[in-house]
């Protein structure tokens, strides 16, 4: 497995995000599907998040991340909706038209952890990590 490591941390967190544009309004094709992907490269580049793959659809965008620990993903969602949506409004101005309130994005986000142990691999290992004692599930090693 390919661990990233930190001062104090071994670490291998990966996200899956999808967010939407306001009233899933079909803008991300040509030059400002372009710069989306663009204000996202460089926004994780800052803040050590690398992109595994991602896809910018006509309404709405993929990614897939693996990001140090010390960053939620709130906050990785508030740097890259944030940043991009402020820098979009200055690159295309004709966008302030159609999102007068200033808020490119949709509110909400969708956002599921990824990685290469299942939920099945794990609850395998703790269940034999140690002899097991009657059918407790949070035990401690006697």
């Amino acid at each position: 497995m390919d661990y990233l490591y930190g001062s104090h941390t071994v670490f291998k967190i990966q996200y899956h995000f999808v967010f939407v544009t306001k009233y899933r309004y079909k803008v991300l094709k040509g030059d400002v599907g372009l710069k989306v992907r663009e204000l996202i490269r460089q926004t994780c580049e800052a803040f050590e998040i690398e992109i595994l793959k991602g896809v910018v659809s006509q309404d709405h965008v993929h990614v897939l991340l693996s990001a140090p620990p010390n960053l939620a993903p709130s906050e990785i969602m508030r740097r890259i909706k944030g940043r991009s949506s402020m820098k979009l409004f200055e690159s295309f101005p004709d966008l302030k038209k159609r999102y007068w309130g200033r808020h490119f994005w949709a509110r909400g986000y969708f956002c599921v952890t990824s990685g290469e142990l299942t939920d099945e691999m794990i609850k395998n290992y703790l269940e034999h990590h140690f002899e097991p004692k009657g059918d407790d599930n949070f035990r401690t090693e006697t």
